[in-house]
């Protein structure tokens, strides 16, 4: 199925987040079904109190502690998880306003996290937003209810994009390296002055929802290390990182000199076609593809989703394979 009609998302958020709500609950309804919350739900019990253990009760929920203390038996009472957290982290750089069709990868990469946020809300779960840019970060704690979680999103989609001066700025502090160093190929890729994660929030973000929360991370992920305390982050939720590529970032396009704007040197780049630049870029995008798996070693936990691609069908499939794997 081909990609939705292109629509800004900042043009008229509320029109578009409708929209985007109305295919959402077709496909709750009469696709994914209990897809998406056999995804998350299942994971085990969570314990509620401590009870006194009669004829018939499950002798391995026995708390020996407590039955030692007070000398009689007491079991662990436990209760099915009922609801989820889906925590949605937004990295909104300048290289997302890269396109070379219809649409940039940030706005099919909004589109992604509304629709998101949007099952999250169709599924009466809390939904949390950190919408993270160059210069900050903006969080909206975990709420439930359609109004409150449509009210995030139209926030996010609202929001101006980060401006290119300021990946300018990055770079020339970096300092200006040259074609042979990096290829204009390489440069189209957002690895010219990335934004670290080091600049997302992570030490708020592990304690901004409860344990076992769906962390769901949305950027371009260029190559780069994985940031500090991650591996206790994976440990402390069910992290999923979920990415849009321009169908530029797969394979440069075959043909004669041409330019395109590179929104991460604020500037025209020229493409000759060359060896050395398609080497340089298929060199890129393996270092890409070695730190995305490292993020998500998982095939079930992360999305990759072309520009030119359906992102709610990208996203039913998604589910459906997280569902057949468990």
């Amino acid at each position: 199925m081909p990609a939705a009609a292109t629509v800004s998302p900042a043009a008229n958020p509320l029109a578009l987040l409708r929209q985007l709500e109305w295919r959402v609950r077709h496909a709750v309804e009469n696709i994914l079904s209990g897809e998406y919350r056999s995804a998350f739900r299942g994971r085990g019990m969570e314990f509620d109190q401590v009870v006194k253990y009669t004829f018939g009760d499950d002798v391995r929920d026995i708390d020996w502690n407590v039955t030692a203390r007070l000398g009689e038996p007491y079991r662990k009472k436990f209760v099915e998880e009922r609801e989820v957290t889906v925590l949605v982290v937004f990295e909104d750089t300048p290289s997302l306003q890269f396109g070379s069709g219809a649409q940039s990868r940030r706005e099919a990469l909004l589109e992604l996290a509304g629709l998101v946020m949007l099952l999250g809300a169709v599924n009466r779960d809390r939904v949390g937003l950190v919408h993270v840019t160059p210069s900050g970060y903006l969080l909206r704690e975990p709420v439930r209810g359609r109004g409150a979680i449509l009210h995030a999103a139209a926030s996010l989609f609202a929001s101006t994009p980060p401006p290119l001066e300021a990946s300018r700025q990055r770079s020339e502090v970096r300092g200006q390296k040259s074609a042979v160093e990096t290829g204009p190929a390489k440069a189209l890729n957002s690895d010219l002055a990335p934004l670290t994660s080091e600049q997302i929030p992570w030490q708020l973000i592990a304690r901004a929802a409860p344990r076992h929360s769906v962390l769901i991370w949305l950027g371009d992920f260029p190559p780069r290390a994985a940031p500090e305390g991650w591996t206790p982050l994976r440990r402390r939720y069910h992290t999923m990182g979920f990415r849009v590529d321009d169908p530029w970032d797969r394979a440069l396009p075959a043909g004669e000199l041409f330019a395109a704007f590179d929104p991460t040197a604020g500037r025209l780049v020229t493409l000759e076609g060359s060896a050395a630049e398609r080497a340089a870029h298929a060199a890129w995008r393996a270092q890409r593809e070695e730190a995305w798996r490292s993020l998500f070693p998982d095939n079930f936990s992360r999305l990759v989703v072309g520009t030119d691609e359906n992102r709610l069908d990208a996203l039913v499939r998604f589910f459906r394979a997280r569902m057949t794997a468990r």
